[in-house]
């Protein structure tokens, strides 16, 4: 699962990618310096792995992943190819959900494109290009429906007046994500593969005068304003700091967001906020060889996420055994979880939870 770092060039989305992946992304003060995406596989922060860890001591440390795509600037008429846009729009339409980084501060000596001044401009200008690439794709939609429903098919016809509906409430300028719609329509338009279907995560680019209080930035509650609009998340960031930190030990880490008095840095409730916007949860495994998150999706039952470690484990699936995290945790040991009889014994209808720590039981 991957997600891509969007927004106006000089926003800081390299900068951000570099402190999230340390892959040394180019990072500069002018438009387009990034074209290529840039790709990194970040580990998802996780302290019941540690916890694991401690009381196992296993030969191996395995956390989640997730991907992130440094995706280049885009600019006013990327829909209609201006600065390389339809390449861009291309690298969108690859990735799974979407990071918006906004500038949340003023800085004379970076330059800002298309004369934005604060994050209702910047953002309308990445929305309406993705807005306008959507129309297209769903005019041609209509064309194609609406020769083939001149049969008069119902099913044709009932599918053009949705592809109506969503061209409507684009052109009112609103994501297709925002569309109240029923769960068939959901699972309709998901195959449309439309950009402004993808969930967003918007990331406030603060200075490092605004990190003591963020949210007391007039650019932070602009941004806050417009997100709730649109269904989508605001987590506050200072790239430039993340990246400073990023580069730090585990010790100078800690010692340095006590100091500013929080518990964890932007950067970790991001990617968990990313995680989480995917749809993703982890169930656990540990012993003395491996403790490990696994990704699945929510709602996933036991056999398929069986199938996440090996397909045998799927196919030969007899039943999961599992203790939820915060039990394993109150008794001490797995030991101590069964003899007070918290640990389950979960057939294949059982739909798996967030943390729980689980051994499969399986016969080929």
């Amino acid at each position: 699962m991957n997600l891509g770092i969007i927004g106006l060039p000089n926003v800081g989305k390299s900068t951000l990618f570099n402190a999230l992946t340390k892959a040394g992304a180019q990072s500069a003060n002018y438009p387009f310096c990034t074209i290529e995406p840039n790709v990194g596989i970040v580990s998802v922060p996780d302290a019941r792995l540690d916890y694991l860890s401690d009381m196992y001591s296993p030969e191996k440390y395995t956390p989640a992943t997730i991907e992130f795509l440094d995706i280049a600037g885009l600019v006013k008429g990327a829909s209609k190819g201006e600065g390389l846009g339809n390449k861009f729009l291309s690298h969108i339409r690859e990735v799974d959900a979407i990071i918006h980084v906004v500038r949340c501060f003023d800085n004379d000596d970076i330059i800002r494109v298309d004369g934005s001044t604060s994050p209702t401009s910047d953002t309308e200008v990445i929305n309406c290009e993705l807005i306008f690439s959507d129309m297209e794709m769903i005019d041609r939609r209509i064309d194609r429906v609406g020769k083939a429903s001149k049969n008069g098919d119902k099913k044709l016809l009932a599918e053009i007046a949705l592809l109506q509906r969503i061209k409507a409430h684009l052109e009112n300028f609103k994501p297709a994500r925002s569309m109240d719609l029923t769960p068939e329509e959901q699972e309709y338009i998901q195959s449309l593969f439309l950009l402004t279907t993808k969930p967003v995560i918007y990331a406030a680019n603060i200075s490092e005068d605004d990190v003591a209080d963020p949210y007391a930035c007039p650019y932070v509650k602009e941004l806050c304003d417009i997100a709730k609009g649109e269904n989508a998340g605001v987590i506050v960031v200072c790239s430039k700091l993340e990246e400073d930190i990023s580069n730090m030990d585990d010790e100078e880490r800690t010692e340095f967001l006590t100091e500013l008095g929080v518990q964890e840095s932007g950067l970790t409730q991001l990617i968990k906020a990313s995680y989480s916007l995917l749809g993703l949860i982890s169930f656990l495994t540990a012993g003395p060889k491996e403790v490990r998150a696994w990704t699945i999706k929510k709602g996933t039952k036991a056999p398929g996420a069986a199938g996440k470690i090996h397909s045998d484990f799927e196919r030969g699936f007899i039943r999961a055994e599992i203790v939820a995290y915060d039990d394993l945790v109150a008794c001490g040991s797995y030991n101590a979880a069964r003899e007070k009889g918290l640990v389950r014994s979960e057939g294949k209808e059982y739909v798996m939870n967030d943390g729980d720590v689980t051994l499969f039981r399986f016969n080929v």
